[in-house]
């Protein structure tokens, strides 16, 4: 019996662990995370607002896959020994490894680590609300312009309407969408009370404030750090082959280019498409779980595994829990010309965000969603 080892309980691995589980009846399939529940990083920001989630157990998740669920954080790879070390201790081995362990917050920045709050995690998105609780006013200063930093000022703006909102970004809020998406982003962001300050670049994070690359300082009650991410150091301890943002660099069927029985998938893999290395997004995340699967189970059954296609379609943007902004995009996730709002956008954007729960009932099925084939063909 073939063992195949799942590393994270993500969107990514949990859709790699159901599929390689459905796809390789003969195998072995146990999906290792530290904690037992889902996190649904798509929807961090709502819980640092305040917002109460649903709550979804990892074995409930699987449950009828054949998939076995450890609780542990994995402290060490020895992809030369096939082994995988957890805290505590205990040492799995495997035949083929999946790595979809996910990226953490670039703490480059001086003072990140020690004062700033991250989506790491659920238990950093619980922290952060915790502290937000704290504050009967004050200022919330959030860095960074990209779509997580955007959600996270509109969403705290409206929940939390006493405190003062400031994102900070060294470009323009949202530069990736197209000017009329954009427009509309930044009238949300003004109707918010949000106040945004473009071409700054913070040069260090204190207890009280940021300090910018000027010498000003700029107050802060908590500071909230969505500027980038990059790969946990494990993949580089593990003489795994990492490019410079510490991602695992996979060939086109998604195997390590160093160590070909560890497959890496979603925003733990460095993955070349003919645009470009892709950015990590669950909008490529679930695709390349399935593909990763796909591409083990051929390799068991002695067939050649498809290269993996991807191409992004859109660039979704909740702004608050009444408002969004949907900018379509071409495969290498440029703008074009249209987008959605308001309404249409909000029940577009909640669709998006439920769908790895709806995704993962299909694939249990044996069913793989209309929305990855649109991904994943022609591109």
């Amino acid at each position: 019996m073939t063992n195949i080892l799942v590393l994270g309980g993500g969107y990514t691995g949990i859709t790699a662990a159901i599929r390689v589980a459905r796809k390789t009846r003969a195998a072995r399939v146990t999906l290792v995370n530290a904690s037992p529940r889902v996190t649904e990083r798509l929807r961090l920001h709502q819980t640092a607002a305040g917002e109460r989630l649903a709550d979804h157990a990892l074995t409930d998740v699987v449950a009828g896959t054949g998939v076995e669920v450890v609780a542990g954080r994995v402290a060490g790879i020895d992809p030369d020994a096939h082994e995988v070390r957890l805290d505590g201790g205990r040492v799995l081995g495997y035949d083929k490894l999946i790595y979809a362990l996910g990226t953490v917050t670039d703490a480059s920045v001086p003072g990140v680590a020690e004062h700033a709050h991250v989506y790491d995690d659920y238990a950093a998105a619980v922290r952060l609300s915790r502290r937000l609780d704290e504050l009967t006013g004050g200022t919330v200063v959030v860095a960074g312009g990209g779509l997580t930093g955007v959600e996270t000022a509109a969403e705290l703006a409206e929940a939390r309407p006493h405190l003062r909102v400031v994102l900070l970004t060294r470009g323009r809020p949202g530069s990736m969408m197209g000017g009329s998406a954009r427009a509309y982003m930044e009238a949300a962001l003004e109707r918010l009370g949000v106040e945004v300050r473009p071409g700054v670049e913070i040069s260090k994070v204190l207890p009280d404030g940021v300090e910018l690359g000027d010498g000003e300082l700029v107050h802060s009650d908590a500071t909230i750090w969505t500027t980038g991410t990059k790969g946990l150091p494990l993949a580089t301890e593990s003489g795994l082959r990492v490019d410079a943002r510490g991602r695992i660099v996979v060939d086109p069927e998604l195997r390590s280019v160093s160590h070909p029985d560890v497959y890496a998938v979603g925003d733990a893999a460095a993955i070349t498409q003919k645009f470009g290395v892709m950015h990590g997004t669950c909008q490529g995340g679930i695709p390349s779980g399935l593909a990763a699967a796909d591409s083990l189970a051929a390799t068991l059954r002695g067939r050649t595994p498809k290269p993996f296609r991807f191409g992004y379609i859109h660039q979704p943007l909740s702004l608050g829990r009444k408002d969004a902004v949907i900018q379509f995009t071409r495969p290498d996730d440029s703008p074009r010309r249209w987008y959605l709002a308001g309404r249409a956008a909000i029940v577009y954007k909640e669709t998006v965000s439920g769908s790895p729960i709806w995704t993962w009932k299909l694939l249990k099925r044996g069913l793989v969603p209309v929305w990855v084939f649109a991904l994943t063909a022609g591109f």
